[in-house]
């Protein structure tokens, strides 16, 4: 496969409502996603015995408004008290849409971020829009409170139990700038596209190519070390056989979803990071 690359770069910067349309489109791009393993789809509910794409879409439709909201957050400068506070209230907006249930947690965090460094971007009119100026943009306005929060989370349970795996969590990923999206979600997505594969299969190829270095604290929850390094094990060797382009290659897909299932395995931080690449692909001008 040509691994090309997509020029990442938009010329004019975008206004908040069209960031926060961005990522509400992402969410549902991630979604829509089928076949992906042990994750909801639109029609499959894989690990998951609480919910499906119904729930998802209650979701999308509670979230809506705070990716805007968000953003223009980003674009009059919030500080990152302000943008902690607005992610809480669109968590309980989700929450209360789904009764209760977590479908959409880490996308409130990671694409509300994404979407405040955006919206900051267009604030200081820059000339481009770009990955790595969205990157630099977050490390710069919040990037020391989200390492002192990082440093606040791991001494909570979860982060505990994250720490005592070896493990880095979504706390320390935020605090870095996000690596496994800038690194490797996004260029995997770009060259699948430039490469000429149609956006469905691009988008797959790049969960498993996140599946495979992502230290997913869903996978861990419910499969431990094991059942992590297993859903790793299982990406790598799909990419090192080819991807979902090669003759049988939806058909493997298709089995590992199923063994996924089988093993009640679900990278959900894998698919919020699918998510914000195909939401950095929007807002960086790609088709």
């Amino acid at each position: 496969m040509k691994r090309a690359t997509l020029p990442l770069r938009r010329e004019a910067p975008l206004t908040p409502a069209a960031i926060g349309r961005a990522a509400t489109l992402a969410l549902h791009d991630e979604l829509a996603l089928a076949p992906k393993p042990g994750l909801v789809t639109l029609v499959d509910n894989g690990s998951h015995d609480d919910m499906d794409a119904h729930t998802f879409m209650r979701s999308l439709f509670a979230l809506r408004r705070y990716f805007v909201q968000i953003a223009e957050a980003g674009h009059a400068g919030a500080d990152f008290p302000e943008l902690e506070r607005r992610g809480m209230e669109a968590e309980a907006r989700m929450l209360a849409a789904t009764r209760g249930i977590n479908t959409h947690r880490g996308a409130v965090f990671m694409l509300g971020l994404l979407s405040a460094a955006a919206g900051a971007l267009a604030r200081e009119g820059a000339a481009v829009m770009t990955p790595a100026a969205l990157r630099e943009a977050l490390q710069r306005r919040w990037g020391d409170a989200l390492s002192a929060r990082s440093l606040r989370t791991s001494t909570l349970p979860g982060g505990i139990a994250t720490r005592r795996l070896g493990l880095r969590g979504a706390s320390q990923e935020a605090a870095m700038g996000f690596p496994v999206l800038f690194e490797t979600a996004v260029p995997a997505l770009a060259r699948g596209l430039a490469s000429g594969l149609p956006p469905r299969l691009a988008r797959l190829d790049t969960l498993f190519h996140v599946m495979a270095v992502l230290d997913d604290s869903n996978l861990a929850h419910r499969g431990g070390l094991a059942g992590l390094r297993h859903a790793q094990a299982a990406a790598q060797g799909f990419i090192d056989r080819g991807g979902s382009a090669r003759p049988g290659g939806l058909a493997e897909a298709e089995a590992i979803a199923r063994d996924f299932v089988a093993r009640r395995l679900s990278p959900g931080g894998a698919a919020d990071t699918l998510a914000a690449a195909c939401w950095v692909m929007r807002v960086c001008g790609a088709p």
